[in-house]
C-alpha cells in the first residue's frame, strides 16, 4: 500500500462577493446565491496564477511531510488554467520545490479531476518501486466568461499531495476507483477565450453520473457501505450538488460539511476535491476514514478510500491548515476583480 505522506494548500487573498458581481449584471444576489449555495470566492491576484498558487502548496506539502526535494521522482500538475499553452507548470514547480532534476514532470488536463488523475499516477509509480515519492498538484484560476453563470462559481485554488509508502503515511490510500465516458458537458477548444457548457442539459445529469458511478463501484469493490466513512468529499461545482449527490448515497450531511468548501472559495476546479480532502485531513483523528470522489467534465470521477494514521498529529501544523488560508482574506469590487482577470488571462 501506498498513501499520503505529506499535503498543502494554498487560497488567494482576495475575495469576491456573489452579491458584488450579481448587481453588475442586474440579478438579484439573494437568487444566485440561494441558488448556487456559494457566498463568496476566491481570487488569484495580479501576481498569481495556477502555477503560483501550485508553488506555494507544494512547499506546504514539503514541510508538512519532512521529505527531501530529491527525493521526488515525479511531479505531476492538474489543471485547465495552465499559464502557458507550450511551456510546463510542472517544471516550474518542480524547479521551486528543489527537485530538479532527476525526477519525471508532466502537465495533466482533465477538467476539475485532473489532480486526483495525478495522484493515481504517483501511487502506480510508488507502489511499483520506479520512485521513492511523487507529487499530484490540483492548480486553478478559473475563469468563467463575463454574466455567464460560471462566473459567480469559478475560484482560485490549490493543493499538493506527496504520495510515498504506506510506513510514511498521514493517511493510507487503500483503494481507487475510476468512471470514465464521453459526455460532453463542458469544454473549451483550442484559442476560445472561455469554456462552453451545456448548463441544465448536461451538467448535472453527467455530475451525478459519474459521481454516484465511481462511488458506487470503489463501494462494491471494497465491499464496504457508505455508512463505513467518517468523512465525504465529492467534487464541488457549487454548494448544491455534493450535499445531493450525498443524499442520494444516504451520506449524513454532518460528514460532508467540513469538506464542502465551494461556499467560501468557490469551485476551485482541479483544486476542489482536493482542498476538500486537505480541510478533512486538518481534522481527522487517526483510524477514521475518508471517501473522496472527484469528477472532471468530459466526463470522468476517481474515488478513493483513505484511513488516517497516527502520524496525522505529528505532521498536521507543520504547516497552515487549509482555514488559515480561508479565514485570511481581503474584499475587491467587480472592476477590481476584472483587473485582476484581465492581467492574468489578458481577457
Amino acid at each position: 500500500m501506498v498513501g499520503i505522506t505529506g499535503y498543502g494548500v494554498c487560497v488567494p487573498i482576495y475575495r469576491i462577493k456573489t452579491s458584488e458581481i450579481a448587481g453588475v449584471w442586474g440579478e438579484e444576489p439573494e437568487r444566485i446565491e440561494g441558488g448556487l449555495g456559494i457566498k463568496e470566492k476566491a481570487v488569484a491576484g495580479v501576481d498569481e496564477d495556477a502555477a503560483t498558487l501550485a508553488v506555494e502548496a507544494a512547499k506546504n506539502a514539503i514541510s508538512r511531510s519532512g521529505v527531501n526535494p530529491k527525493d521526488i521522482g515525479a511531479v505531476y500538475v492538474g489543471s485547465e488554467s495552465h499559464p502557458y499553452a507550450v511551456k510546463p507548470t510542472a517544471t516550474i514547480v518542480s524547479e521551486a520545490i528543489g527537485a530538479t532534476p532527476n525526477l519525471t514532470a508532466a502537465d495533466l488536463e482533465f477538467a476539475c479531476k485532473a489532480g486526483t488523475a495525478g495522484i493515481q499516477m504517483a501511487m502506480g509509480m510508488v507502489s511499483s518501486g520506479m520512485i521513492d515519492y511523487g507529487m499530484a498538484v490540483g492548480a486553478d484560476t478559473a475563469q468563467g466568461r463575463p454574466g455567464d453563470a460560471l462566473e459567480y462559481s469559478a475560484g482560485s485554488g490549490a493543493a499538493a499531495y506527496i504520495i510515498g509508502k504506506d510506513d510514511e503515511s498521514i493517511a493510507i490510500i487503500e483503494d481507487t476507483f475510476s468512471f470514465t465516458t464521453d459526455t460532453p458537458d463542458f469544454w473549451r477548444r483550442q484559442g476560445a477565450k472561455y469554456p462552453s457548457h451545456g448548463a441544465r442539459f448536461t451538467g448535472a445529469p453527467a455530475y451525478f453520473k459519474h459521481i454516484l458511478g465511481a462511488t458506487n463501484g470503489i463501494l462494491e469493490k471494497t465491499k464496504t457501505k457508505i455508512t463505513d466513512y467518517d468523512y465525504v468529499i465529492f467534487h464541488q461545482p457549487n454548494a448544491k450538488f455534493p450535499l445531493q449527490a450525498g443524499k442520494k448515497l444516504g451520506v449524513e450531511k454532518e460528514k460532508m460539511m467540513q469538506g464542502l468548501m465551494t461556499p467560501v472559495i468557490g469551485n476551485t476546479y482541479s483544486g476542489a476535491t482536493m482542498l476538500g480532502l486537505a480541510s478533512v485531513l486538518d481534522v481527522a483523528k487517526p483510524g477514521e476514514r475518508i471517501l473522496a470522489t472527484s469528477f472532471g467534465s468530459g466526463a470522468g470521477s476517481d474515488s478513493f478510500i483513505l484511513r488516517v494514521t497516527d502520524k496525522i498529529d505529528e505532521k498536521r501544523n507543520k504547516a497552515p491548515v487549509t482555514k488559515d488560508y480561508v479565514d485570511k482574506k481581503k474584499y475587491i469590487n467587480y472592476s477590481t476583480y476584472i483587473k485582476y482577470r484581465k492581467k492574468i488571462t489578458g481577457i
